[in-house]
């Protein structure tokens, strides 16, 4: 589930240029018992499994008795939604430790005694955080500096500064009618950031209007 996402695109990238290092670690490892169980069922009873706080925290104390993590997080519904301004916090950190819940979820001890935070993707249920964990990954990865070719484009993606991104166009300029903002192929840099900020305002208030809800200030 992770190989074809890490081994591609902006992720193979920031790799190959030395500006991160992922590395796979599978619990089962750590099981103590011979068949290599992670999960049991839920004290108290009811439906699905739960995966057995020995093996996580083995894995935990290991890994940690080699590096330090800034933050172990752990992928889970109920989590803080993840947004820019925490992937843009974490891609500031120099290690970070993320555990993919499956089943019905880990065992409670874990969360309460070993785990710094707890994010979510969104309002929704996954099988396992194993692409929450991908989603992350690429999200505070991208951010990095150096990672991608164009350093200014991540600061222009969509929810920096609370905006959405404002329309983009490319050649040809005029597609069977469909022509392109004239402001656009105007050469002045200073009406065009006036009016990709104008249309970044006009999209968030039309499409997303709780991100303005701090507020801004036009360059």
């Amino acid at each position: 589930m992770f190989e074809g996402p890490f081994s591609h695109s902006i992720l193979k990238r920031a790799q190959a240029k030395g500006h991160a290092v992922i590395r796979l670690h599978n619990i089962r490892d750590w099981s103590v018992n011979k068949h290599k169980s992670v999960d049991d069922y839920p004290y108290g009873g009811g439906a699905g499994m739960v995966m057995m706080i020995e093996p996580v925290v083995r894995c935990i104390e290991e890994l940690r008795s080699k590096t330090s993590y800034d933050e172990l997080i752990y992928l889970s519904p109920d989590g803080e939604l993840l947004t820019q301004g925490i992937a843009n916090q974490l891609s500031t950190k120099q290690n970070l430790l993320i555990l993919c819940g499956h089943y019905k979820g880990i065992d409670e001890r874990i969360r309460i005694h070993f785990i710094t935070r707890e994010i979510s993707i969104g309002d929704y249920v996954l099988s396992g955080g194993e692409m929450a964990a991908v989603v992350l990954t690429d999200a505070v990865v991208r951010i990095i500096p150096g990672v991608l070719n164009d350093e200014t484009s991540a600061l222009s993606d969509s929810y920096q500064d609370n905006l959405l991104s404002p329309p983009v166009y490319t050649r040809p300029a005029d597609f069977r009618g469909l022509k392109v903002p004239d402001i656009l192929l105007s050469g002045n840099d200073r009406e065009i950031a006036k009016w990709r900020y104008e249309e970044s305002v006009e999209r968030t208030i039309r499409r997303r209007p709780g991100l303005l809800d701090e507020g801004h200030e036009s360059p």
